[in-house]
C-alpha cells in the first residue's frame, strides 16, 4: 500500500529526536536590491537511517535546500534540527556527493577519500578498520594510488560516495549524484549504494530527476513544488530496493501518481 502523508504529520516510526526536522524554512536570494523566494514554508521530518528522495521542477529550490542543510546558507528563516540540536556545521558531521564527483585531480584516490574526514577530526582520528570497510564495500581498494583521470565515471562516484562516508556524517547529502553515468553504470552503482546505505544506516537526502531512481531508493519520496519550493507531498515508499520495479502494480500506481504531482507543478 502507497501511504501519502503531508509534511507536517509525524512518522509512526520516529523515536524521540533522532531525526532530521525541518520547520517552517523560507529562503531568499537578494540580487541587485531584489529579493527572490527560493523556498517556502518547507516542513518535513526524516527520521534516522532512512533515505529521502527528493524530485521536483527545475529552478524549485531542491538544491537550495541541501545547500541550507549542509551549512552553506546560513540566512535563512525556520529551523534545521539535526537530533533536536540546531544544525550546525561545526558541530554536526554533513557528507556530501556532488553529481560531478567533487574530486581533487592532483591528489590520489586515498587522499581524495580522506579528505572531509582529515580536515574535521585530522589525519591522526581516522578510523583506519572502518576505512578498510568502505574500500571492501564500494570494490575499490585496488584504486587507491590511482588518480582520478585514471578512474571511469562509476569509480570516480565510488570515490565521492567513500569520501562522504568516511567522515561517519550525521546526514549525507546526494545532489543529482548518479546523473552523469550511463545507464548500466547508473543502475550498477546505484545498487552498491543501496548495499552500502543498509550497512551503515546512514541518514540519505538524495535529489533525483528520475522517478524511478527515487522509487528504488528513497524510503520516503519528497516531492517539490515549482518556485518557491516546498514539499506538496512526502510519500511513504515500500518498494525500496525493489527490483523489476515496473512490472508490479504498486510501482505502476505510484509512478502515475508521481508523474501526475510533476505535471501539474510543471504546468502551473
Amino acid at each position: 500500500m502507497i501511504r501519502i502523508v503531508h509534511g507536517g504529520e509525524r512518522s509512526r516510526s520516529n523515536r524521540g529526536n533522532k531525526m532530521i526536522e525541518i520547520k517552517n524554512l523560507n529562503v531568499y536570494y537578494e540580487n541587485q536590491n531584489k529579493k527572490t523566494q527560493a523556498i517556502s514554508n518547507l516542513n518535513a521530518r526524516i527520521p534516522r537511517g532512512e533515505i529521502c528522495a527528493i524530485i521536483g521542477p527545475s529552478g524549485g529550490g531542491k538544491s537550495t535546500l541541501l545547500k541550507v542543510l549542509a551549512g552553506i546558507i546560513r540566512n535563512y528563516e525556520g529551523e534545521v534540527r539535526i537530533d533536536g540540536r540546531t544544525m550546525d556545521p561545526k558541530i554536526h558531521r554533513i557528507g556530501f556527493v556532488p553529481q560531478n564527483y567533487g574530486l581533487i585531480q592532483w591528489k590520489t584516490v586515498e587522499q581524495n577519500i580522506f579528505l572531509s574526514a582529515k580536515l574535521k577530526d585530522g589525519k591522526k582520528q581516522i578510523d583506519v578498520e572502518f576505512y578498510e570497510n568502505i574500500l571492501e564495500k564500494l570494490n575499490i581498494k585496488d584504486l587507491i594510488k590511482r588518480y582520478p583521470n585514471q578512474l571511469s565515471g562509476g569509480q570516480r562516484q565510488r570515490i565521492s560516495i567513500a569520501r562522504a562516508l568516511l567522515l561517519k556524517p550525521d546526514l549525507l547529502l546526494m545532489d543529482e549524484p548518479f546523473s552523469a553515468l550511463d545507464a548500466m553504470t547508473r543502475e550498477s552503482i546505484q545498487e552498491v549504494f543501496l548495499a552500502v546505505w543498509r550497512e551503515f544506516q546512514v541518514t540519505t537526502i538524495l535529489i533525483t530527476h528520475d522517478i524511478r531512481e527515487a522509487i528504488y531508493l528513497g524510503k520516503k519520496i519528497a516531492v517539490f513544488s515549482s518556485a518557491p519550493g516546498t514539499i506538496i507531498r512526502m510519500i511513504e515508499n515500500h518498494l525500496l530496493g525493489e527490483t523489476d520495479l515496473k512490472f508490479g502494480e504498486e510501482y505502476n500506481t505510484l509512478n502515475r501518481r508521481l508523474r501526475e504531482l510533476l505535471k501539474g507543478e510543471l504546468s502551473s
